[in-house]
């Protein structure tokens, strides 16, 4: 593999990681629960679909052919966090402000 695909790689998992983290500081850190959802469905999503990317990236070019796995596991990743991310507000909103806190 050429220096510039690994540097590619690198840098997509570098920047994977720092916004699971970030994602990751959020869910712990914000005051309630509607904020908190925002770390794992917004900064999560993106590190870890950067890091899916990086693998798919890195399989495509040291194997013969498109990597298919990861791509799939991408789209599957980008459909569900935000429904279930919309799913679990609902049921927030509809269980009451006060309830959801807890």
């Amino acid at each position: 593999m050429n220096p510039t695909l690994e540097s590619l790689v690198a840098c997509m998992i570098l920047l994977g990681a720092l916004f699971a983290l970030l994602g990751s500081i959020g869910l712990a850190r914000l005051p309630d629960f509607f904020t908190r959802l925002h770390g794992p469905t917004k900064a999560t999503t993106l590190g870890v679909g950067a890091m899916v990317l990086a693998s798919a990236v890195y399989f495509t070019a040291t194997r013969d052919g498109i990597s298919l796995h990861e791509i799939a596991v991408m789209v599957f990743l980008f459909i569900t966090a935000p429904v279930s991310a919309h799913l679990l507000a609902k049921a927030a909103l509809h269980r009451g402000k006060e309830d959801a806190d807890q």
